[in-house]
Order: structure tokens, then sequence, then C-alpha cells
């Protein structure tokens, strides 16, 4: 009849009606002899709803059929003492509250009786007033630990049902968070296609007059164009294929991937800086690593940095990038909320950038860090392990 924080046990409060009204809390008075019991029994009568058992056996019975706050157990009876009756009891009502009755008040007996779940030892005949405060405090404590068993019973029920909402549904929940960074990611090389498209217009207005450096810059213009074309195939690619959550990486010069990214998306603007060795090799894939830059400088850039560094170094096994800008910093509590995910200070800004940024390097096996103080600027570090040039 028991559910609850113990398999197969059911947490309900006897205190409560069919009705949900309240009534008096319930009784059981264990005692082979009949004086005694009796005389228990009549005594909690007047505040309490009082049962009454002679044997251990007859007690465990109604205990499996009924609800009880306080059960009062005499600790010497026939066949099965309270001391064994209480390791059954438990069994069946972990909640109960336990008032073990003695008259052979030893140390030792009242230290076994708590041992076995006992929750008061009183000696036997109790006094009449400090039995009813015993029971009418100990009713409270088990009605209270049948609310707390409830109430966790319940947050697990629930957790293990969200639990199995999220497991169905995570294909769709990735596949959903994958659309949002695409989207986040898609944004900037559409951006040049259209700014770059706008000069090709301009300049083939021009090409009336047959001018060869005119005709040497719409080839240039059409080169970046065609990269900036080729990164957002990628993306689409990559977010076709997210489902199988497959990463291909091949040796890759980190360094070039950087300068790319400088040139396609950012227009080789003079406000990024790229400094260290002219390779550093490392397994990656280099579009999702266009995507780490992509949005690390243009966070910089939107930020109010006028400097962004991009240093490489090779140091122990590693390729170490440290990208710094001259931008207002944040203070601890910003650096804790954007490292979070879902944080933007920006008017349409999604708070993903650093999320995919961070998620993008550990899929490279790398470790992302933030550093930042207002007024210093902020310091991304982006540590990969080197790979030998073939």
């Amino acid at each position: 009849m028991f559910e609850g924080g113990t398999p197969g046990l059911k947490v309900t409060d006897p205190s409560l009606g069919q009705d949900g009204a309240e009534k008096a809390p319930r009784v059981l008075v264990v005692d082979d002899e009949y004086g005694p019991r009796e005389s228990i029994a009549y005594t909690l009568g007047s505040a309490f709803s009082v049962e009454t058992a002679e044997r251990a056996a007859e007690a465990l019975k109604k205990i499996r059929d009924q609800h009880f706050h306080v059960v009062v157990l005499d600790i010497r009876m026939p066949e099965m003492d309270g001391i064994r009756a209480l390791e059954e009891l438990r069994k069946i009502d972990p909640y109960v509250s336990v008032i073990i009755l003695t008259g052979y008040g030893t140390l030792s007996t009242a230290q076994q009786a708590m041992v076995g779940g006992a929750n008061q030892y009183m000696r036997k005949p109790p006094d009449v007033t400090e039995l009813i405060d015993a029971v009418r405090g100990q009713a409270e404590a088990a009605q209270l630990r049948r609310q707390q068993a409830k109430i966790a019973a319940d947050a697990v029920a629930l957790n293990g049902a969200l639990k199995a909402e999220i497991e169905a549904n995570q294909p769709q929940i990735w596949q959903a968070r994958a659309s949002v960074e695409l989207v986040h990611d898609l944004n900037n090389p559409l951006t040049v296609v259209i700014g770059y498209s706008s000069l090709m217009i301009e300049e083939a207005q021009k090409l009336v007059l047959h001018d060869p450096e005119l005709g040497r810059r719409m080839a240039e213009y059409a080169t970046v164009v065609e990269k900036a074309a080729e990164y957002c195939h990628h993306l689409s690619e990559n977010w076709r294929m997210a489902s199988k959550k497959v990463t291909s990486l091949a040796l890759l010069d980190i360094v070039s991937v950087a300068a790319e990214v400088k040139q396609v998306i950012f227009f080789a603007s003079p406000s990024v800086e790229i400094r260290g060795p002219a390779e550093a090799w490392i397994l990656g894939s280099k579009y999702e690593l266009m995507r780490v830059f992509q949005n690390l400088l243009k966070n910089s850039i939107e930020e109010g940095a006028t400097k962004v560094l991009a240093d490489f170094k090779i140091e122990g096994g590693n390729v170490i990038v440290d990208i710094t800008d001259n931008g207002p910093g944040m203070d601890e509590d910003r650096v804790r909320l954007v490292m979070h995910g879902g944080f933007t200070s920006k008017e349409n800004g999604t708070g993903l950038g650093l999320n995919i940024c961070r998620h993008l390097t550990s899929s490279h096996g790398g470790v992302f860090s933030l550093e930042s103080r207002p007024g210093a600027g902020t310091t991304v570090r982006l540590t990969f392990p080197a790979a030998a040039k073939k």
C-alpha cells in the first residue's frame, strides 16, 4: 500500500479523509497486557483516533492495511518482541513514528530500540501528560516526513518524465540549436556577398572604358565573392549533416585560416592584425575554424574595439592563439553570463557566438578560455594540439 522514497511504498497523509478534510491523527497501541494497553488507549482517545493490537503480528497486519501517524509499542511481548517488531514495521512503513515503551529502562535497551528505528523511548507506565505531548509531537513529525517523501517522490517522477521528454525530442532540440547557429553564422558571409556584389556592379559600369586595372580589381572582387559563397555552402552542408554530429578533421594551417577570415569576412581590415609564425599546423575543419575566428573577431569589433590582434605561437606540443582586443572589457559577472550562453548586449544579438566558439574549439580537442577586465579589453585563448606538417 505504500509508494514513494522507498520502492513499493505509497506516501499518503493519514491525517486527511477522503474528502480532504483534516481528521485526528491515527495511533496504534501495541501491548500484550490488557490493562496497560487499554489504559493508554483511553488516555489518548480524547485527542487521537486510537486502535489497539495484542500481538506484534496483529499490529503488523494493521499497519499493512491502514495508515498510522504513531505506533506506541511495548518492548516486552511474547512470540515477537518490540525490537523485532520494530524491524519488520520499518520494512512496511518507514515514515510512521514509533514510541517504544518498556518497564525495563536500561540504557542498552534504549540504545537498541533507537538504533532499530524508534523515534522516542519512554518508561512504562508513562506520565499521562508526557505521553500525550510525545504522541502529538511524533504525529506532526510523521506527517512532515510523509509530506517531504511525497515531494521527493513527485520530484523524482517529474525529473524522470522530463528526462524522457528530452531524450524523445533530443534530435529535434539538437537540430533546432544547429539551425539557430547556422542563421547566426550565415549572416556575416552573406553580408560580404552583398557588399562585394555592389562593388562589382559599380566597377562593371566602368568597364566600358576597357581599363585593364579595373578588370584586375573585378577579378579580385569576384574571387572574394566566390570564397564567401563557398563558405556559405559549407555552413549549409554542416547544418545538413548536423544530426550525424560527425566532424571530419584534416591537416591544415590554422594561421592561413585566420588570414582568410580577415580577407573574406573583414575586407582585409587594418583593425585586424595577425602575428606569429607563418604556419601552425593542426588537425581541424577549415570552415568550422573559420566560424570560430569570424565570431571572435566580429564580437570584438561590434563591442567597440578598434584593434584586434590574433597572436599565434607554438608551445609544448600545442598551437596557442590569443585573440586580444582594446575594447571596453567586461567585469566578472558579465564574463560569467556570456560564457553561459544566451546573453547579449546587442540589440539584435542571439548570445550564441561565444558558445559556438567554445563548442567548436572543444570538437577539435582544444581548450577555450576568456579573460577580461573593464577598461582593459578582452583576451580569448584557443589551445589546440599541434600536428606535424607532412
